[in-house]
């Protein structure tokens, strides 16, 4: 699939009547809303389904999923209730490659992935919408609880009315480019909002449950995520040494995937003063395990990189001071200060120290609602 081009972004963006939409429908309530809002609005409407692995073999029944199996046939109903044309795309290698690999080497590496903003990053603003353009789209229209406002230069992205279901964290890697050509029509509404909406449009998927965060793993089994890291990356099951941060081996551990930064329950050891032990490192290289207590957790300052800037005038700058961070899905943000460096990294200096900054996960940078841009932390500093 060719790169979105900033030639046919361009030309959409100005055309002056946008008519044809193609709306991301992963068989859940918030997206079927999406569709619904769209159609009511008037636009040409088609639904895109990514078929993103085989629910059968991935998941079990019950299990809360999204673009697979009966979220699919979902995916369909709705769009039969609401008449418009509707499209399943065999994504399942793709997302293999670009996601599902990529959360297994994170383990791997000994850092902790977000699936959720690689699937947004390579699959939907990336392949779903040069999909959308080839079948002559004018917008993709996604239901996350985020807004995009402004027009051209101006645009930006900013946090969901509801702060509470704001999925703006995970859409950072967002290009700024793309997003003229991106609908969020579900920002200024509630959670309860868009199910009552679903249920004025008579949609049978007004009641039909939240997906969970990782779609591809099991819900119902024990770790379920270790079943998919160890299938593509059978070298992790390998046991090493824990070992507390003053030296001391505590015991012995049998594998880096059972293992997050941060991590207190299910450590296998204890301190000698029983105080609580918590996961402080991870080195992959020597499969060693690093405990300590939560006072050795402490972080102030920390490197990010893959970083994109979806405002597109801090591309310019070389420092960001006293803006707020947000380190983790929980919508708490803190104090900061971002030093640019030539090689495209970045410094990260927190006002106040942090005691759960794990590698791995997304550091996202507001200046209030609006976001700024961010990356994903790749080493702590202090």
């Amino acid at each position: 699939m060719k790169k979105i081009s900033m030639k046919i972004i361009s030309k959409m963006s100005n055309n002056k009547k946008i008519q044809k939409v193609a709306v991301a429908m992963s068989g859940g309530v918030d997206s079927s809303v999406a569709a619904a809002m769209m159609v009511e609005k008037g636009y040409e409407v088609i639904g895109l389904t990514m078929q993103l692995y085989d629910s059968g073999r991935v998941t079990s029944s019950g299990s809360k999923t999204c673009c697979a199996g009966q979220d699919i046939y979902d995916a369909k109903r709705v769009s039969d209730k609401l008449g418009i044309k509707h499209y399943t795309l065999d994504y399942e290698k793709r997302f293999l490659d670009n996601v599902i690999k990529d959360f297994a080497d994170s383990y791997a590496k000994g850092v902790t992935p977000i699936p959720c903003i690689r699937c947004n990053q390579k699959m939907k603003f990336r392949d779903l919408l040069n999909t959308s353009i080839d079948l002559g789209a004018d917008f993709l229209v996604t239901g996350h609880y985020a807004s995009i406002k402004g027009k051209g230069n101006n645009i930006g992205l900013y946090r969901a009315r509801d702060i509470s279901r704001d999925q703006s964290y995970f859409l950072f890697a967002t290009p700024n480019e793309v997003l003229n050509n991106i609908i969020f029509p579900l920002g200024d509404l509630s959670k309860q909002e868009t199910r009552d909406y679903a249920k004025k449009m008579n949609l049978a998927i007004s009641d039909k449950p939240e997906s969970q965060d990782i779609c591809f793993v099991q819900s119902t089994a024990k770790r379920g995520y270790r079943e998919v890291v160890q299938k593509l990356r059978p070298d992790v099951k390998k046991s090493g040494d824990i070992i507390h941060v003053n030296g001391k081996i505590m015991g012995n551990h049998d594998g880096l995937d059972s293992f997050t930064v941060g991590q207190r329950r299910g450590l296998g050891v204890i301190s000698d003063d029983g105080t609580p032990l918590y996961v402080t490192k991870i080195d992959s290289k020597e499969n060693k395990i690093y405990v300590g207590s939560e006072r050795d957790m402490e972080i102030k300052k920390f490197k990010i990189s893959e970083i994109t800037w979806v405002d597109k005038n801090i591309e310019e700058s070389n420092f960001i001071g006293d803006i707020d961070v947000q380190l983790s899905s929980e919508h708490i943000t803190q104090k900061a200060d971002i030093s640019l460096l030539n090689s495209g990294e970045a410094i990260v200096s927190l006002k106040e120290p942090n005691y759960r900054v794990a590698p791995g996960q997304a550091c996202v940078a507001y200046d209030n609602d609006r976001i700024l841009g961010g990356g994903w932390i790749s080493g702590n500093l202090s």
